[in-house]
């Protein structure tokens, strides 16, 4: 084989390699999900006009890219970052969760997706599950979801009885701030989705194998009483929006356009600056010329059927 025949190829596998890290982005947009002609049809008729992918992309890893160096500087500096994401079920906050989290180190940014209360828990003081989960030090927590339940979901289905709401809207301000004042950035986003909107993204969910895992009872009810959530959504921003700790809403019809203002707008709340790096060099291989690799055993190797 010739160098350039050598260099081709060193290319080609440089370029897959690089091509392969991307390919995370193509699975989270691209699926073959089995939906009907006629539900895809509507779909079309009634969805706003999206970005298209590459646009789309490049935004995206420009964004990402970013939150990179909010990462670093998060944990040079020891801030303590805090970000809920509230809003209507279908609404986009676990995707704009997982495009923020996709690149960064899961030691220093975390997600928090609380499971219903345990007997135990329903005994506590109602913010006491979720003070454990709060940033320490260098670290950012993303709640998807959080103590706002208890102004949403909890009170909508009948989970908290009027007096433990009240109780909720009297003691949430002086709760965050009490946050605040102990050092966290807390942000909050709602995302707000139309009723026509929520309805195709519920029909897609049943009719797609990939996301029916997230359509639960919960989320079917939530059609029904969806001027509940609204009346409840209404007041939660009525009582809870205070200056130290403001309500932000992503207008979330359209899930790209919805990711993108949102991650640009958390970067514009925390003032991260590029912090020093040693440069990283790659050390020598050493070669023991003693050592010779053991055969293993081939049972212990995965098939390659692909």
């Amino acid at each position: 084989m010739s160098i350039d025949e050598k260099q081709f190829d060193g290319m080609d596998w440089i370029k897959a390699e690089l091509e392969d890290s991307f390919d995370e982005d193509f699975e989270l947009e691209l699926s073959e999900p089995a939906i009907s002609m006629e539900l895809r049809k509507l779909y079309k008729r009634k969805h706003p006009a999206t970005l298209d992918r590459l646009t789309y992309f490049k935004a995206l890893l420009t964004l990402q890219a970013e939150l990179i160096k909010l990462q670093d500087w998060v944990e040079h500096t020891g801030e303590k970052v805090a970000v809920i994401f509230e809003g209507r079920d279908s609404a986009g906050k676990g995707g704009v969760i997982k495009r923020i989290t996709q690149r960064l180190n899961p030691r220093v940014c975390r997600v928090v997706a609380l499971v219903k209360p345990t007997e135990r828990e329903r005994t506590q003081w109602y913010f006491q599950r979720y003070v454990p989960h709060l940033p320490s030090g260098g670290e950012i927590v993303l709640f998807d979801r959080s103590w706002y339940n208890r102004s949403g979901v909890e009170r909508v289905m009948g989970f908290a009885s009027p007096d433990q709401v009240e109780q909720f809207f009297q003691d949430v301000p002086e709760f965050e701030r009490m946050l605040v004042r102990s050092g966290i950035r807390l942000i909050k986003y709602w995302f707000s989705i139309t009723d026509e909107e929520q309805q195709l993204r519920f029909l897609i969910r049943i009719h797609d194998p990939l996301k029916q895992w997230k359509l639960s009872p919960m989320d079917l009810e939530s059609r029904v009483r969806w001027e509940l959530y609204t009346k409840a959504k209404e007041e939660t921003f009525a009582r809870t929006n205070i200056p130290e700790a403001p309500w932000f809403i992503v207008e979330g019809n359209d899930k790209k356009r919805a990711r993108l203002n949102c991650i640009h707008h958390l970067l514009e709340q925390i003032p991260y600056e590029d912090v020093p790096h040693e440069e990283i060099t790659l050390p020598e291989r050493v070669f023991n010329p003693d050592y010779e690799r053991a055969v293993l055993p081939p049972e212990l190797q995965v098939p390659n059927r692909y």
